[in-house]
């Protein structure tokens, strides 16, 4: 499968309470490299360390990088550019997916995060480095309760913290026809459940209108921070043969827009 398979939409916005974007979205279809940065630091930090970061990452993966080491260069570039700044925090979230062929590579740094849909449900791919996820695993908070929890934004890895060693999250898959990858920062799955993410993407008509629609209904139920995603679906092949009359959510994904 060649990479003019996939197609993909992108979208980035400040919403409804930040004054500036901190978030970055890399989208490099020739590298089969899509990513989202999700930056922190405050103003002329945050958005530095994000695009610092996808910058690496595109870098690095040009050179023939796999998805761990080049997040580890991301890293490497923010604690760089943090001491030329006099020891100014800043730091970054990411989530990066690389394709070859159907095949791709998942990993991520922090809560944003990567998620598979189809016609069988929602599935996210990605375990958030996070406090309210740690408290979850101990057993000591729902998952319920953790969407709501004042420390909820504290996250437990980010690029850009010199003082710990990164554990970067790896996952692989293959994307069938018919399925969409859905990559965002925290300023969407903060306003929006999992459920709400596919029955927005079960009712859009195209993959521009799906990321138009998902950062709109985030920003309708609160828009309190930068909200970013990159949405991927693989078309079918003319040889591929289906249903005559295939259910609604596959009939819209069968072919994407290619770009």
């Amino acid at each position: 499968m060649s990479m003019q398979s996939l197609g993909f939409a992108a979208q980035s916005v400040a919403g409804r309470v930040r004054g500036h974007n901190e978030d970055a979205v890399l989208c490099r279809p020739e590298l089969g490299l899509w990513a989202v940065a999700d930056g922190m630091g405050g103003h002329q930090c945050g958005e530095v360390a994000s695009a610092l970061a996808l910058e690496a990452l595109g870098q690095s993966v040009a050179t023939g990088s796999g998805l761990d080491n080049a997040i580890h260069s991301a890293h490497q570039a923010i604690l760089g550019a943090t001491q030329q700044e006099a020891g100014r925090p800043m730091g970054s979230t990411v989530v990066a997916a690389h394709f070859s062929g159907a095949d791709f590579e998942v990993a991520w740094i922090g809560d944003s995060r990567a998620y598979r849909i189809s016609l069988d449900g929602i599935a996210r791919l990605t375990r958030d480095h996070s406090w309210v996820q740690a408290m979850i695993d101990a057993g000591e908070l729902s998952a319920e309760e953790a969407r709501v929890h004042p420390r909820r934004n504290i996250v437990t890895q980010c690029l850009g913290q010199g003082e710990q060693v990164l554990e970067v999250g790896r996952v692989q898959g293959s994307l069938e026809p018919g399925e969409l990858l859905l990559l965002c920062s925290d300023g969407l799955t903060g306003e929006l459940s999992d459920e709400q993410i596919q029955q927005v993407c079960a009712g859009a008509a195209t993959l521009d209108v799906l990321v138009e629609e998902l950062i709109g209904l985030a920003n309708q139920l609160g828009g309190k921070d930068n909200i970013s995603c990159i949405v991927l679906a693989r078309s079918l092949d003319q040889s591929t043969k289906i249903d005559a009359k295939p259910r609604n959510f596959l009939r819209r994904w069968l072919k994407p827009r290619k770009h």
